[in-house]
């Protein structure tokens, strides 16, 4: 798959009393552009569904580099970062970019899947694998060592 990037309109609900993006946006926004990029994939909240399968977060870390305002055009891409050879844990990393390609945030998160019913981590279904093998990987991308805590 290509990189991944989705084009964001900051909604003014989003702007802080400094007029600048809010830090809990850059989340909310970073969650839209994988659930979205899960879904054009084939990997829709219905599909989830039917897998008994959803995706968690352990950690989510942002590194704030400009400001965004409201006016600003930006967009959000997706890597993967690092990944269990079996997808059962993986991490993912978002630029978000403004128009002119200035780099404004990136974020960082560690993920896993959850077996829906019986609430404890799973490793993931064939599909999804092969899903997040096609995954746009970044420059320093790593499998990790499933043996290593």
């Amino acid at each position: 798959m290509e990189l991944f990037s989705l084009p964001i309109q900051i909604r003014w609900s989003d702007i802080d009393q400094n007029r600048h993006l809010r830090h809990s946006a850059y989340y909310d926004y970073g969650a839209m552009v994988r659930i979205t990029c899960f879904a054009k994939q084939g990997l829709t909240t219905q599909r989830l569904e039917e897998l008994h399968i959803g995706p968690i977060l352990f950690r989510e870390e942002a590194i704030f580099k400009r400001e965004i305002k409201f006016e600003d055009k930006i967009s959000v891409d997706l890597q993967l970062l690092r990944s269990l050879p079996d997808f059962s844990r993986w991490s993912i990393r978002h630029h978000f970019y403004k128009e002119d390609k200035t780099l404004a945030a990136v974020i960082n998160i560690d993920g896993a899947w959850i077996d829906l019913a019986k609430r404890k981590l799973t490793v993931p279904h064939t599909e999804i694998q092969n899903l997040f093998n096609e995954f746009p990987k970044a420059d320093d991308f790593k499998w990790a060592d499933p043996l290593k805590k």
